[in-house]
């Protein structure tokens, strides 16, 4: 017979079972034994630079993965990597943060022990907020259940949980002494599902525009396959909210674009308002996508409306329908079939390719990177311009397009790209990134190099925060210029090129394109008064809505 199971092993397991093959993280005193356990485990551990950007790699792991994973220890890591969770727990990625913490017998002897704040409850207290389960694994009677009670809401949910292991308990043997609690998971009622699915169907055939609107949450359960099948038997066309933006995949001629009410292009927002039947599939509804129509077609009973929270039928609430069965029953059912319509045209290109000397603008940066793209690439955008200006982007595969962008927290991008690259070897990340957020966590290049990993950072420089001074200019959105491209001397690895003119930008990008091997940084000089189609856009509708207020 093996050693018997300790709560290290068991978490360790658990995760390697369900799919994590990388954590990412920093080590600490609270926290080492763990990470030795990491060491002999299947699982191989990702030394970042900063335990928030360890937060965000895991983040983006699991957006490809299904699942991620971050280790850090006791509060100096676990509270640095708060605002990560927040931002998987906002946009429903599953990331288990896995936290060191003192021993008891430490706590009983020196209850004053370094790195504590307040009481030795408080971190856990912080992420009981920021997650679906907040668990201290204590106790080896009971560590088995509350870990996949943990587990469990993580997958339901598709939000983070939190785990914490006194580090005294890691080696410690799990006892199963009690039995398992009941599976209390939600389970979707066969009558209220068909009932549901004949409530569409009914709406299908009086309908004569109809339309679907995906969202992330189509990703997080991986119904994309279900989604593709639906649209196509359906031959319906399909637009998607920018935080779901590629969960459709972008060169299918049924696609449409982004429907966002400060981003999306003016053609698309007027052609989803006019459907009279909108399907609202994954959809997370926030103030940057804003959907007006989803309010009013509601409000008229043309609208279906699935979510994780709920599924929505005119004005009927079908409770014990799960999203995910809800959207498969819909991929396996016999609906109508609609005739082919005349949709709104791609996003406009360039009416002509800049002369090789005249300046980069954001503009042509992004229609010679759509001219680019491939299959074999992840396009990850920080917020601001760098996501305003690539949601025009056409992402050539399904769900390849990482951006925070509902919770929009700067600095995501570049540990985004070591995630995604851990997570899928196959794709090459395309970082685009501000300066700003870039001098955040721009030092997560040291761990690209480290491991190997060859993302294509783009440094958006126009020395300061381009979305800021669109809405209220000040000395206060400067940033201090740097010479980007030098990093790579600093890091001693990656190629550096400063970037000024078209002519070099292509070259540039070339270069970084035919080069697998290591990490390129392109530091982009773009004027600081340049804007992407999309901020006008934003402005312009920001001064719209200000105006009719006044």
């Amino acid at each position: 017979m093996g050693s018997p199971k300790t709560i290290g092993t068991l978490v360790l397991d658990r995760l390697h079972q369900l799919g994590v093959r990388h954590i990412f993280g920093i080590p600490g005193d609270y926290v080492l034994r763990l990470f030795k356990l990491i060491e002999h485990s299947p699982i191989k551990q990702v030394n970042m630079t900063r335990e928030d950007a360890a937060g965000f790699a895991a983040d983006a792991y699991a957006r490809i993965n299904g699942i991620g994973a971050c280790c850090v220890t006791y509060c100096v890591g676990g509270l640095n990597v708060v605002n990560a969770i927040a931002c998987a727990y906002a946009e429903r990625s599953p990331v288990v943060l896995l936290s060191g913490s003192p021993g008891f017998a430490e706590r009983m002897q020196h209850p004053l022990l370094h790195h504590m704040v307040r009481d030795f409850h408080t971190q856990r207290e912080v992420f009981e907020r920021v997650t679906v389960a907040a668990v201290v694994l204590d106790d080896p009677t009971t560590a088995e259940r509350d870990l996949d009670c943990a587990l469990a809401a993580l997958a339901r949910q598709k939000r983070p949980i939190y785990l914490e292991i006194p580090r005294d308990m890691v080696d410690v043997p799990v006892v199963m002494s009690a039995p398992p609690r009941p599976n209390h998971e939600p389970v979707t009622n066969a009558a209220a599902l068909a009932e549901a699915i004949a409530e569409v169907r009914s709406m299908l055939a009086s309908a004569e525009r109809p339309l679907v609107l995906a969202g992330a949450e189509v990703a997080r359960f991986r119904l994309q396959h279900d989604l593709e099948q639906l649209v196509e038997r359906m031959n319906v066309p399909v637009a998607s909210t920018l935080l779901g933006k590629s969960v459709f995949r972008e060169d299918h001629p049924l696609y449409i674009g982004i429907y966002s009410g400060l981003v999306g292009r003016d053609e698309v927002q007027q052609f989803v308002n006019e459907a009279d039947c909108l399907v609202m599939l994954g959809t997370i509804l926030t103030d940057i996508e804003d959907i007006g129509a989803h309010t009013a077609r509601l409000a008229e009973g043309r609208a279906i409306h699935a979510t994780v929270d709920s599924v929505t039928i005119k004005h009927h609430s079908y409770n014990q329908v799960r999203m995910e069965d809800f959207i498969r029953a819909l991929a396996a059912a016999p609906l109508t079939a609609f005739p082919a319509r005349p949709l709104p045209p791609p996003s406009a290109v360039l009416q002509a390719t800049p002369a090789p000397e005249e300046p980069v603008t954001l503009r042509g940066l992004m229609a010679h990177l759509d001219h680019l793209l491939t299959e074999k690439m992840v396009v990850i955008a920080d917020v601001g311009e760098s996501m305003f200006a690539s949601a025009d982007l056409h992402v050539r595969k399904g769900f390849e397009f990482l951006s925070p962008a509902y919770y929009a927290s700067m600095g995501f991008a570049v540990p985004a790209a070591v995630g995604a690259e851990f997570a899928d070897p196959s794709v090459r990340p395309i970082v685009v990134v501000g300066d700003g957020a870039f001098q955040m966590t721009g030092t997560e290049l040291s761990t690209c190099l480290r491991y190997g990993l060859a993302p294509i950072v783009i440094v958006l420089n126009n020395r300061g925060y381009g979305t800021e001074r669109e809405m209220l200019d000040g000395p206060f959105n400067d940033v201090h210029e740097w010479r980007y491209e030098k990093v790579c001397e600093l890091l001693a690895g990656g190629i550096g090129t400063r970037v000024a003119t078209h002519g070099e930008l292509v070259h540039a990008l070339g270069a970084a394109l035919a080069d697998r091997h290591q990490p390129h940084v392109l530091n982009v000089i773009i004027d600081p008064t340049d804007r992407s189609p999309a901020m006008v856009r934003i402005a312009r509708r920001l001064g719209t809505r200000i105006a009719n207020k006044g």
